[in-house]
């Protein structure tokens, strides 16, 4: 017998569970329509495809991981290392939902985008403990998520086989991490040497003919 009172945010749901249990790739309508008892065709009412529900699952999965970082840092006094611990305790909990916040989400998509904003609104509140603002928070930002989604991606595939303990590293990571946002240098315009050019060369040794 059909589940009775299935609503979009039930399916959507649901296929958060799912993606958790069999990961966010071996997501399908069809896994869904099983859950509730109903045909594939009976979603459409609710979700447009595969493609669609998937962007649903964004949108939630990226508000969820934004509340956790949110409360983190809200109870905490070390900003990135409550950030860093969230991030990973998320990632570890909800692996498939956590697949789903990894690409960038289209700035025309006003739900996913907010979600995503409120994100980068968290992470940069606690940047700004540093001093970092504009370009650098930025850099710092895209830096930090690298670290912690390199760091919970090879935890998460069975990459740390050595016997000491992960938590230990995980902590040591964070460490880096505060300093190295401690000791964050403002970026040059360019660090990249661009060879004069044969006018400018000449006007230099011009110059130094002149006098102060």
């Amino acid at each position: 017998m059909p589940r009775a009172g299935l609503t979009r945010e039930a399916v959507v749901a649901e296929a958060a569970r799912i993606a958790d249990e069999v990961g966010y790739e071996r997501l399908t309508l069809a896994a869904v329509a099983e859950r509730f008892g109903v045909a594939v065709p009976s979603l459409y009412k609710h979700v447009d495809g595969l493609r669609a529900l998937r962007r649903e699952l964004t949108v939630l999965a990226i508000g969820e991981l934004g509340a956790a970082l949110e409360g983190a840092v809200r109870e905490a006094e070390e900003g990135v290392r409550a950030i860093a611990t969230a991030y990973r305790d998320f990632a570890r909990s909800h692996p498939g939902r956590y697949a789903a916040t990894i690409r960038a989400v289209d700035p025309a998509d006003a739900a996913a985008a907010a979600a995503s904003d409120a994100v980068l609104g968290t992470v940069l509140s606690v940047l700004s403990a540093y001093g970092l603002t504009g370009a650098d928070a930025i850099d710092a930002t895209r830096a930090l998520r690298a670290a912690l989604h390199g760091f919970v991606a090879l935890e998460a595939a069975g990459g740390f086989g050595l016997p000491q303990d992960v938590d230990r590293s995980f902590d040591r990571l964070v460490d880096m991490l505060d300093a190295a946002m401690r000791a964050w240098t403002p970026a040059r315009i360019s660090r990249r040497r661009v060879p004069p050019s044969d006018a400018s060369v000449a006007g230099s040794r011009r110059a130094r003919h002149r006098r102060p």
